[in-house]
């Protein structure tokens, strides 16, 4: 499903009461859909797991459109940026145009920043199964489909990869999921952030209808299901052109 971008144009009277009439409804739409986005799932954490370390670290996702899942981690403590972007294919065509054909390799993925002293790279993972995104659904996400919105996880590190790659196993093995998890893991690949447009895009368009359907129960779901990892304000992409 190709989404379209909100474009800044001068409104006329009578669209300005029509947008006023679709914020309202889009208010209602997500008090009708706030705790039932489709995977919100109760997860153990994994067993195994990075320890805890100063610094800085990176993790790559992937989980269908990358609004919704980049919005998610902006409320997760510990988390100091969150970036969309594209991984899976070549530089030259990890632009929103062209991965939006499914043919290039690139999944719609978002960067995830953060301190491993404050929040673990297993705790990002249950995050992503649980609140994120539906593990179970191959190449599509609710209302999306094709290869761009698959489920997988671009580990930067071995141990990355270990840790994913046993949590996999684990939920499996615990059968938490209806179906089996189809979360791909892809190595030795290549992050490259999304256009301007894309970035803090929950936070900019709350009342989209999109995003208010898809995506504002799983920041909900977030904060119920796991408070004190919940930050209320979203940590956002500075300086966004």
């Amino acid at each position: 499903m190709n989404k379209s971008v909100n474009q800044k144009k001068p409104r006329s009277p009578l669209l300005m009461i029509a947008g006023v009439a679709g914020v309202a409804l889009s208010v209602l739409m997500i008090q009708r859909f706030a705790g039932a986005a489709e995977t919100a799932v109760q997860i153990a954490p994994p067993a195994l797991d990075e320890p805890a370390a100063a610094g800085q670290a990176t993790a790559v996702f992937a989980g269908g459109c990358f609004w919704g899942v980049q919005g998610v981690f902006q409320h997760v403590r510990g988390v100091q940026n969150v970036v969309s972007g594209y991984t899976g294919g070549a530089a030259g065509t990890a632009h929103y145009e062209d991965v939006g054909d499914g043919t290039t390799g690139h999944a719609e993925s978002v960067q995830v920043t953060y301190d491993p002293s404050q929040i673990s790279y297993g705790k990002l993972l249950q995050v992503f199964f649980s609140v994120a995104h539906d593990p179970t659904e191959l190449n599509r996400q609710g209302p999306d489909s094709g290869t761009q919105y698959r489920s997988a996880i671009f580990p930067v590190n071995a141990d990355q990869e270990k840790v994913a790659q046993a949590y996999i196993e684990q939920l499996n093995a615990a059968k938490v999921f209806a179906s089996a998890i189809v979360t791909r893991i892809e190595d030795n690949k290549v992050f490259y952030p999304a256009e301007g447009y894309h970035q803090n895009y929950l936070t900019l368009h709350p009342y989209a209808p999109y995003i208010a359907i898809n995506d504002m129960p799983k920041v909900e779901n977030l904060k119920r299901m796991d408070p004190d990892l919940y930050r209320a304000d979203p940590v956002l992409v500075p300086d966004v052109q």
